[in-house]
């Protein structure tokens, strides 16, 4: 072998001793889940996009008349978005602004045993403001509750598979 092989399998040696792997498919402790969300959610229809993509053998149930037959219902109990003034000029415009993404959810099974209690997760974003370029801002806002989004479903999802019947 010569010197640029094995510099180049050198990073591969290296991750592999530490204990490093890539995250697999997701293993969850129940074989069909059912969510219990409104249909006009973003955050439910991004979850069912995910779980749909994970590789899982997850069955998602979507008719409520089948919500018995689930061994496990995902409730999504709140999603609120906030816009929060943080700064102000000097002449009292707004300079600055917080975004808050606020869901609630709970993991029960269908006769009432929680898996996952009621549990508030929060994401949030800073965001410079000028009302010369209000569209833009508006776009850049949309771009930032899509990211908080898909950051809470990733988290949702490693709760869901680290919860156990």
């Amino acid at each position: 072998m010569n010197k640029r092989t094995l510099l180049s399998l050198a990073p591969v040696a290296l991750l592999s001793a530490c204990g490093f792997r890539l995250r697999g498919v997701p293993e969850f402790g129940f074989g069909s889940l059912y969510i219990a969300a409104p249909a006009t959610s973003p955050l439910a229809r991004e979850l069912q996009r995910t779980l749909d993509g994970s590789g899982s053998q997850l069955k998602l149930l979507r008719d409520p008349a089948s919500m018995p037959t689930a061994e496990a219902i995902f409730d999504l109990l709140q999603e609120q978005q906030e816009r929060v003034v943080v700064g102000l000029n000097a002449s009292g415009q707004v300079r600055e602004l917080q975004l808050r993404l606020r869901i609630k959810f709970r993991l029960r099974t269908p006769t009432g045993v929680e898996l996952i209690p009621d549990t508030e997760l929060l994401q949030q974003r800073d965001i410079s403001y000028n009302e010369t370029i209000a569209l833009a801002k508006e776009a850049e806002e949309a771009l930032l509750y899509r990211d908080m989004r898909t950051d809470l479903v990733q988290q949702l999802m490693r709760r869901l598979a680290a919860a156990k019947r």
